[in-house]
């Protein structure tokens, strides 16, 4: 089922995959498929057909394909830390970071292993990997210890002027070391992202990721794309080729000048194997003086996976909500209470010592959260300013608002009051929003429905006015007043002509947060 001597090099454009095609498997051979498929959770006979060095298309926008750099940018070690991963895809990104990358740039290739069981990763990938015309080190950890303490160790072993971190199941593209270095080289505290292409965990098809995204985060602190906004293109003056700003990055792609990279405080330590880290260091750099960017001239490929192969000592959760504990407590200041309100069970975590984290926020003079999300990220799902965080209750039936669909256009619920946050929390904002997460209470007729849709921030269907004396909502558009449910839907609240009754005052409360840790 492994392949612990790999085949022979192709030729490019010869054989399966090639320029970046999709590989199918004949229907007899698809039961073999999917049993190995488990094994890494994704199409390992497919990989294992491909070439170790298939060539891949150039996806670069046209304006980036004529920009000329610079022969002096600094040298770069790339750090690729793994864990029983597959011979054909742990390969592939190192034939791609070889033969895509300038020679005189590229330092040498760190690979780390993260106590791998698996023999073919031991003495045989130490052996192939010796007769490569690039220096590539393997090293070992002693036990499992996870994506953030391997890079760091990965880390303290480079030598290049620059870091660059990939994951193990990547295909570099032409042209895609040069645009990261040269920014780096004008100015150190640059931190730098490629575009991440899509490498099917299917067909392993190599599939164009969009200039048109950059990373942000929702209430519950997962990483999410959204569109780069229209002051993003207007400081670009509408160059696409320019690198974009963007407020946090995916974390699995990106790098950094090293001595940067030991005076920003490198990695949490604290924090335990995968999870939460990428956040954490974006909101780090751009609080404490730096810049956070994707180059959108540089293409790498990822495959993407639906579900994870990985085990996580004490579970997924646990660790994911440890983690996020601790980049909420050092960097987010007030605006934590968004996440903890939503996500109430990420305060039971023990979530360690932080004093050396919040000592290295003071040394380095960081700014505060509400500068970030001011400056940085005016287009966050956190609103800046807000006049009360917590449930919606209405006074006649004490029930509450409960977001229980948590889908675009899916009707708001209302339902009885449990006081456990999640999806009965609402920020009443100053922009009159009644909004959670990324989604508002919106009206589009007289007499409804209600339903929860994207905040588009233009007021409209999503005005509401809150009078903290008569406790009504008014909806600013048709003039009417939130009341209870209907008889004919009693778990959908109503808007009808106002009226001054007890069943349309509501009281806007903020939840009261469990004891902390």
């Amino acid at each position: 089922m492994y392949r612990e001597v790999p085949e022979p090099i192709q030729k490019p454009h010869e054989g399966p995959g090639e320029m970046g095609k999709p590989v199918v498997i004949p229907k007899e051979e698809q039961e073999k498929m999917k049993e190995m498929f488990k094994i890494n959770q994704f199409n390992l006979m497919a990989s294992e057909l491909i070439a170790l060095n298939r060539s891949l298309p150039d996806v670069r926008l046209e304006g980036c394909k004529t920009k000329v750099y610079l022969d002096n940018l600094p040298t770069t070690s790339v750090v690729i830390v793994f864990h029983n991963e597959a011979w054909s895809t742990l390969l592939r990104t190192v034939h791609s970071v070889i033969n895509r990358s300038p020679r005189h740039m590229l330092e040498e290739i760190v690979l780390v292993d993260d106590a791998s069981e698996r023999d073919f990763l031991k003495r045989p990938l130490e052996n192939y990997v010796k007769k490569l015309k690039v220096p590539v080190h393997v090293i070992r950890m002693e036990q499992r210890s996870g994506l953030i303490r391997a890079r760091l160790k990965g880390a303290a072993a480079s030598k290049g002027q620059v870091i660059t971190f990939l994951d193990a199941h990547c295909e570099c593209t032409v042209g895609w070391l040069e645009p990261l270095l040269a920014r780096i080289k004008a100015d150190r505290r640059t931190v730098v992202c490629p575009i991440i292409d899509v490498i099917s965990d299917d067909t392993f098809e190599y599939m164009a990721g969009s200039d048109m995204t950059y990373g942000g985060f929702n209430w519950k602190l997962n990483f999410r794309w959204y569109p780069v906004p229209q002051r993003e293109m207007d400081r670009r003056k509408g160059d696409r080729t320019l690198p974009v700003r963007t407020p946090t990055m995916a974390g699995g792609l990106f790098s950094i000048d090293r001595d940067y990279f030991q005076e920003i405080g490198t990695y949490d330590a604290g924090m335990d194997i995968w999870g939460g880290e990428n956040l954490e260091i974006s909101f780090r750099i751009w609080q404490c003086g730096g810049t956070l960017e994707i180059v959108t001239c540089s293409h790498v490929g990822h495959v993407f996976r639906k579900a994870t192969p990985y085990t996580f000592p004490g579970g997924t959760g646990q660790i994911i909500n440890k983690n996020n504990r601790r980049l909420a407590e050092v960097w987010m200041d007030e605006f934590k209470n968004f996440f903890y309100i939503i996500s109430p069970g990420v305060t039971k975590v023990d979530y360690g010592d932080i004093s050396s984290r919040l000592g290295l926020r003071r040394k380095l003079q960081c700014k505060p959260f509400s500068w970030y999300l001011e400056n940085v990220y005016p287009d966050s799902q956190i609103p800046r300013h807000y006049f009360s965080l917590g449930e919606i209750r209405n006074v006649e039936t004490n029930q509450c608002l409960d977001n229980m669909a948590r889908k675009e256009n899916e009707k708001v619920g209302i339902f009885n009051c449990h006081g456990m946050g999640g999806n009965q929390v609402f920020s009443y904002t100053a922009n009159k929003e009644i909004r959670t997460d990324d989604l508002c209470l919106d009206v589009s007729k007289l007499n409804g429905p209600v339903t929860m849709l994207k905040c588009h921030h233009l007021k409209g269907n999503q005005l509401w006015e809150y009078d903290p004396v008569k406790l009504t909502l008014l909806h600013v558009n048709s003039n009417q007043c939130l009341d209870k449910a209907t008889e004919e839907d009693s778990q959908v609240p109503s808007i009808r002509d106002c009226n001054g009754s007890r069943s349309q005052q509501w009281l806007l409360r903020n939840v009261t947060l469990p004891e902390i840790f």
